[in-house]
């Protein structure tokens, strides 16, 4: 690469979202860091930042990716942030997730009235998520709880709890990703981070895909640099589980990889990749969970082979309940 090449400014595509720019910025500060290669954001607005209906009633997953992914394909920008688990689990003819970084926490978070926990909220209290995930899980714990589905951006959902501008807030607690909280520095307002034992987390939740063209070769290799091995292969597996389940945003499923050492066979040692999953039905009324641990390049192996035991015990059917 010539200097000039080397140099020349990245146009990173991302949703205008004070949560997408913050992410966006990140990825575009450690791109200049690691490669000093300048990084400018383009803001493009997407079918999922247009409308307030539910996200399965707009197409489920994809809606907030399709624009960004049209202007990634025509040109128009060289490279972009996604949310990771906001992506469809098929690949995208022409383009290529470049790398994934480091993952921010993973778990769910409560922000709750007067400091409560899960546990404390009186019954009927009414809680707030606009994900299936969510509702089915929270559901299933049979507290009592009134789920309301919501949507909206983070500091939206959290007005709905503490109130705003002389409005009375109108939900007792909300139910967000703990990972788009820490990346807005807002932390402060959890009540609880939820146990995965109790709301098992989203495929792919807090981590993030950097997607370029499969062709631009310069790119891919610059971005390449942010890639965390670890990062990827939960996120493989996860999302392997998934897209076996033939399943996606709409679904009530839940998919979480953690990686420890003690793997060994055959002589060979390693880190090893521990999985569970969960389908539950979305009137929470019955579930079906699993594990399975192997090592980190049979990531994708381990989500497929879980999902098919997930599916000999009646997951189909589980995702077909409706509320």
């Amino acid at each position: 690469m010539t200097a000039s090449t080397v140099t020349a400014t990245l146009r990173l595509g991302t949703r205008a979202s004070e949560l997408a720019r913050t992410q966006s910025q990140a990825v575009a500060d450690a791109i200049t860091s690691a490669t000093g290669t300048p990084v400018e954001l383009v803001h493009i607005v997407t079918a999922g930042d247009t409308s307030s209906a539910a996200i399965p009633q707009l197409g489920g997953t994809g809606v907030f990716v399709a624009a960004i992914r049209r202007a990634l394909l025509e040109g128009t920008v060289d490279l972009a942030v996604h949310s990771y688990k906001d992506l469809p689990t098929a690949p995208e003819p022409g383009l290529i997730i470049a790398a994934v970084p480091g993952r921010e926490d993973p778990r769910d978070a409560l922000v709750a009235r007067d400091g409560l926990t899960l546990g404390e909220l009186p019954h009927g209290s009414t809680v707030g998520t606009g994900a299936p995930r969510r509702v089915a899980q929270l559901r299933a714990l049979g507290l009592g709880l009134d789920i309301v589905p919501i949507r909206g951006n983070v500091d939206t959902r959290l007005k709905r709890v503490a109130g705003s501008g002389g409005a009375a807030a109108d939900l007792d607690a909300v139910v967000l990703a703990r990972a788009g909280l820490s990346r807005l520095g807002r932390l402060d307002a959890i009540t609880e981070t939820l146990d995965p034992l109790q709301v098992l987390p989203a495929p792919a939740q807090g981590a993030l895909a950097i997607e370029c063209r499969t062709s631009d070769a310069r790119t891919r290799e610059l971005v390449g640099r942010l890639e965390d091995t670890s990062a990827r292969a939960c996120v493989v597996a996860e999302r392997s589980t998934l897209a076996t389940l033939e399943a996606g945003c709409s679904a009530p499923v839940a998919a979480y990889a953690v990686i420890a050492d003690g793997w060994a066979s055959e002589g060979e040692t390693g880190p090893e990749l521990f999985l569970r999953a969960s389908v539950t039905a979305l009137d929470g009324s019955d579930a079906v969970r699993g594990s399975v641990s192997g090592p980190l390049p049979e990531a994708a192996a381990l989500g497929r082979a879980l999902a098919a035991e997930l599916l000999d015990r009646g997951a189909a059917e589980l995702m077909a309940v409706r509320a």
